[in-house]
């Protein structure tokens, strides 16, 4: 349905909270007292956005009326003026109360992990992952957000095999949940000598940085390993045992990490990424009945699904889940990827809005 059909839905709720909390005998129960005022005061912001905006509209229509019927051509002019006003305060108050009836992702505001890895398609597909990793980096350097690498492992003629870095910064997973997928490239490779285009994939996995209350990793449940790091740091990481590889044994699930110098630092990075990858395992099970239900792909956390297509002979680039296509490859792969983000993030929101029982 529509989010404005539930609008009624939210303000008859307000009003029964509103009469709950009037009612003498609810100060008796203090835990009821607390759930109820927690809950009315959640949804406070929204019910007076809706009251703003039934107003707005109520004006707007008296205001077009006037433009529309009145014989006086200085007061038509006026009503005109405040018809043009009151309509873009409409969309704005409409916008904001869209907003406020999302469900809140208390996830968003989270670091983002983000492992790219070489797909089909041999070097190229490793040169295609390195694409991928500086045309995230160049995002984060617009939005002013950090990177912190965890491992690296680089391609035989350039790119990586695989990489994982760490995205800090206001709403970085928010922004960028939905990247995970794969990601296919069409183009010429330097090495061709016909010609001929080639197809490549990446994969993209876009993860919530866990924190230790999410996941409770016990030491008994971890085999850690250290060897010798062969990725770049200079001759002290190389000569040292620095590098870790750590094992989750109940679910066989591996991260290594061999960016810093040091082994307890490296360990530390390593955990990280182990809770997260665990965290996103626990989300994706929880929602896997909802995300079967969905008309799209986005969110859904299926990674196996070709999302993405960069296809340089047409310079164009098609996001699959929502039909997207810009013809503006290069300037996305220097990391100006805010309209393809927005867009699916609007298709994720609607998605929720139409799915959630509940106003709130």
């Amino acid at each position: 349905m529509k989010w404005e059909q539930r609008i009624p839905e939210l303000l008859k709720r307000y009003d029964a909270l509103t009469e709950r909390l009037a009612d003498p005998a609810i100060f008796s129960d203090p835990t009821s007292l607390r759930e109820v005022g927690r809950e009315h005061a959640e949804l406070t912001p929204a019910v007076e956005a809706a009251r703003r905006l039934a107003r707005v509209r109520a004006q707007l229509g008296e205001a077009r009326e006037l433009a529309e019927t009145s014989d006086d051509a200085d007061l038509r002019e006026l009503a005109q003026a405040e018809v043009e006003s009151l309509a873009a305060e409409e969309i704005a108050v409409a916008e904001s109360l869209r907003q406020l009836l999302l469900p809140r992702d208390p996830l968003a505001d989270r670091a983002a992990v983000l492992e790219i890895r070489a797909g089909t398609g041999g070097d190229e597909a490793g040169l295609f992952a390195g694409d991928l990793f500086r045309m995230y980096s160049r995002y984060a350097e617009r939005k002013r957000w950090s990177i912190e690498l965890v491992d690296v492992s680089e391609g035989e003629v350039g790119g990586y095999k695989e990489v994982v870095f760490v995205v800090r910064g206001k709403d970085a997973y928010g922004e960028l949940r939905n990247e995970s997928g794969v990601h296919r490239v069409q183009r010429v490779p330097a090495t061709e000598s016909q010609g001929r285009i080639h197809t490549s994939a990446a994969t993209v996995a876009v993860l919530p940085e866990a924190e230790e209350v999410d996941i409770d990793l016990r030491e008994e449940e971890l085999r850690i390993d250290v060897y010798r790091s062969s990725g770049p740091g200079g001759q002290s990481v190389n000569t040292t045992d620095s590098a870790v590889r750590v094992t989750h044994i109940p679910t066989g699930v591996v991260v290594t990490c061999q960016d810093e110098k040091s082994q307890h630092k490296n360990k530390a990075k390593a955990l990280k990424v182990l809770r997260s990858r665990l965290l996103d395992a626990r989300l994706a099970e929880q929602e896997a009945q909802r995300a079967r239900e969905r008309k799209t792909q986005v969110g859904t956390g299926d990674r196996s699904a070709k999302i993405r297509t960069y296809n340089f002979p047409q310079g164009r680039v098609t996001d699959h889940r929502i039909g997207l296509t810009l013809y503006r490859l290069h300037d996305i792969l220097d990391g100006d990827l805010d309209e393809l983000v927005q867009a699916l993030k609007l298709a994720r929101e609607a998605e929720h809005l139409e799915a959630s029982p509940t106003a709130a």
